[in-house]
């Protein structure tokens, strides 16, 4: 069977995004601990869907990422609430998005993910980037993943590929998707506060909760 590795951090899209794969490719999970606040549940759900889907585990420790940081996600500067109103008003959710950005987060996780797959020999690397997140976070967004591709195709002597399903999906899309390839999204966790129960407060809690009520779930 072919071999992806999965950037996870037990969340709502790289769960779906993961699950897309799952039938195809043996899937090797790889969780990033950065010093974010929500690591804990991070973890817990991430062992949990990986122990359940049977794709293996492994978190990369980034010690030196969490000290240069001075994101709310991993800092004692609190993480900014938001309105259920605001998510699409770009200026709002744009300064929402300025206060957990952490330097460079996805150019450094999917470049180690580029790394593990040369070494087992993996065809993809997963990403949970879609269109909604990519509005406020350029690394989320389908430029980033072409650029991030063409980066591959000049920088790595294998055939390997970004896949991300999400790229062109707003959550409740993702939530769809998800139910339509039989994705543990009951078992994820998106909050960035880390809580045992979700905030609800916080940007990542509202759109997924908008993403589920407007489904009816």
């Amino acid at each position: 069977m072919k071999k992806a590795i999965s950037v996870f951090s037990g969340g709502l899209d790289c769960t779906v995004a993961t699950s897309v794969y799952a039938q195809e490719y043996e899937i090797h999970a790889i969780t990033f601990n950065y010093g974010q606040k929500a690591f804990a549940q991070e973890l817990k759900a991430s062992k949990r869907i990986c122990e359940k889907m049977g794709w293996s585990h492994e978190v990369i420790e980034l010690d030196w990422l969490d000290k240069i940081s001075n994101s709310s996600l991993n800092s004692d500067e609190d993480i900014i609430e938001v309105d259920v109103n605001d998510l699409d008003d770009l200026k709002k959710s744009s300064k929402s998005a300025e206060n957990v950005w952490v330097p460079a987060r996805n150019t450094v996780f999917t470049s180690i993910a580029l790394s593990y797959a040369e070494s087992i020999g993996a065809d993809i690397i997963i990403v949970g980037w879609n269109e909604e997140e990519g509005a406020t976070f350029p690394d989320n967004s389908k430029e980033y993943l072409n650029k991030f591709n063409e980066l591959i195709d000049v920088a790595s002597p294998d055939n390997i590929k970004i896949e991300a399903p999400a790229i062109d999906l707003n959550k409740e899309e993702i939530v769809k998707l998800g139910l339509s390839v039989g994705a543990p999204i009951k078992e994820s966790y998106s909050c960035y506060k880390g809580e045992d129960k979700p905030c609800g407060v916080c940007e990542s809690c509202l759109r997924r909760e908008r993403a589920f009520k407007k489904l009816g779930i």
